[in-house]
């Protein structure tokens, strides 16, 4: 007994030492919450599924039910702001358990066998015993229900109005489905003796039967073209309550029109840089610029070149905290050609990955990427992805409000490195010439134009082939980039806000910079860039909430940041 109070006495003076938390603190509320949805995630896998959707939706309302019973107004500051971003947070995961089953339920063409296979998933999570024989019986049903929808399907799939968003969808499912069976088949064969000897034909049959049905839909998809760049529009509904949950009051047409605002500004500067050039068009000058790139080999020299000029530039004008171990820390790495195909132009953070010719690469290939790399794109670019972009944003992600990880989004973090490019052209004398005007607002009209294309898209008014061509000939990509561009937005691997993000995030952060550091204000540069690095990724209206004079309330949607 004795050896047991030992034991325990150092943990009791560890707690007796840790500091008491204010009952107004959400801190602790938020990282249980995240730990809550972690487990569930786990726990309820099965894609599909009815019994996860029901879980997480019994979740969400319980953070609700507690967070209603918060006394909001007693809230200092921070901890509305934390108010604020959890009960954003689970409205909007609630919207998505719903947008999600609207969506497969489109999906008719699975709806026959489907529902059999998410039962085999169900029963296994909850580790009830499987009878192998009923198991074969129900994997017999499912083959045969793949067959009558494969035949249906492929002869009447166009006439039936379901379209190649809905195709791509439905493959996608089908994949999900076939390796959520693998992991229950695994599960089973050869543990349970009468199971393998009633399920492994059985199972192997459907296996054969899903990945050809899977391979069926994703050629019509093709069509005999780039399937990569068809995608999956989510409508308007969906993209406005979208903008909804980033707190921006605007519908998807009011930003395409801004974008279009801040495009035509582009091209008038584009055309003045291009005249001071010697050049009669932006085309013409456009062109000379991407002639201007680093010969093969030497790529990696450029970007540290390029990496300690922004360091210095920032330091000297004293605009941002950059501590010593994030100037020591990030890498460098190349991407393969393989990678290319979807991310043509850098990507960054601690590791910026660099995007420059290999000698797999066809002639073509390689022409086309040592244009799209050329020195004055990189110079805009390199301190988008390090400092003061995302290398520095990782770094105090990694040390302010951690517990904020759940709320990130793209207007905080791409938002913030756009901002950058922004003010380092307007207002900071950054570019050395007309040829590094050029390359910067190339990638501004980029981000203009990332608006215009990918919502359009989203609202199903242009299709993947039209977004190409659109950035082809009003932003002047080379045709490999402006695919790998839009296959990338269109994949799924991305939010339908992200490409649209850049500039929006870009532009509020801009108008928050104009409300708080003017003549007389506390704010200095450097206070305020160091504020909105330690609030984390949160929506920008929420930055400002944090960092504004009166309290907030808990209503952040009115803020109309694009105002001339």
């Amino acid at each position: 007994m004795r050896r047991h109070a030992l034991a325990l006495f150092p943990m009791l003076l560890l707690a007796s030492h840790a500091p008491a938390q204010a009952p107004s603190d959400l801190r602790d509320r938020i990282e249980a919450f995240a730990a809550d949805l972690a487990d569930l995630g786990r726990r309820y896998d099965v894609p599909m599924s009815p019994e996860r959707r029901a879980r997480l939706r019994e979740r969400y309302t319980d953070e609700q039910q507690a967070l209603a019973a918060l006394d909001f107004a007693a809230l200092p500051r921070d901890a509305r702001v934390d108010w604020l971003l959890l009960d954003n947070h689970v409205r909007r995961e609630i919207e998505r358990l719903a947008e999600e089953v609207r969506r497969d339920a489109e999906l008719t063409l699975l709806e026959s066998f489907a529902p059999a296979l998410v039962a085999l998933g169900e029963a296994q999570r909850r580790l009830e015993p499987v009878d192998g024989r009923a198991a074969a019986d129900t994997l017999t049903a499912v083959q045969r229900g793949i067959a009558t929808e494969r035949a249906r399907h492929l002869r009447d799939v166009l006439p039936a109005n379901l379209g190649k968003p809905q195709l791509l969808r439905a493959a996608e499912r089908l994949a999900a489905l076939r390796r959520m069976l693998a992991s229950w088949f695994q599960f089973h064969d050869g543990y349970d003796p009468q199971f393998s000897w009633w399920v492994r034909r059985p199972y192997s049959e459907v296996v054969e039967a899903l990945e050809g049905y899977e391979r069926d839909l994703r050629n019509l998809v093709r069509g005999g073209g780039d399937g990569s760049l068809v995608g999956d529009p989510i409508g308007a509904e969906a993209l406005q309550r979208e903008l909804a949950f980033e707190w921006i009051p605007y519908t998807p047409d009011e930003l395409v029109s801004i974008a279009e605002r801040e495009f035509a500004t582009c091209a008038a500067e584009a055309l003045a840089a291009a005249r001071a050039m010697g050049c009669a068009s932006y085309a013409e000058a456009l062109e000379r610029v991407k002639q201007r790139h680093r010969p093969p080999g030497s790529q990696p020299a450029l970007i540290a070149e390029l990496a300690r000029e922004a360091i210095d530039f920032l330091q000297q004008r004293d605009l941002v905290t950059i501590p010593s171990l994030a100037k020591e820390c990030w890498r460098m790495s190349m991407m393969s050609p393989e990678a290319q195909r979807v991310s043509p132009f850098f990507l960054g953070g601690e590791t910026i990955q660099v995007s420059f010719p290999t000698d797999a690469m066809s002639h073509a290939e390689k022409l086309q990427s040592l244009r799209s790399n050329n020195e004055h794109f990189c110079r805009a670019t390199v301190h988008h992805e390090l400092i003061p972009g995302h290398w520095l944003q990782q770094y105090s992600q990694a040390r302010w409000r951690r517990y904020r990880s759940m709320f990130r989004t793209p207007f905080w973090m791409e938002g913030w490195a756009l901002y950058w490019e922004m003010r380092l052209y307007d207002d900071l004398e950054f570019p050395r010439g007309p040829e590094d005007r050029i390359g910067m607002l190339y990638w501004r009209k980029h981000r203009c134009a990332r608006i215009v294309f990918s919502l359009n898209f989203h609202l199903g008014k242009w299709t993947g082939a039209q977004c190409v061509d659109y950035l082809v000939e009003q932003v002047g990509h080379e045709r490999a980039a402006a695919e790998g561009e839009v296959r990338r937005s269109v994949g799924g691997g991305y939010g339908p806000l992200y490409q649209a993000a850049y500039m929006l995030g870009g532009l509020q952060l801009r108008a928050l910079h104009r409300e708080l550091v003017r003549p007389g204000s506390a704010w200095t540069e450097k206070r305020f860039h160091d504020a909105v690095l330690q609030q984390n990724s949160i929506p920008i209206a929420a930055v400002r909430a944090a960092l504004g004079e009166a309290l907030p309330g808990k209503e952040l949607g009115g803020w109309r940041f694009a105002a001339r």
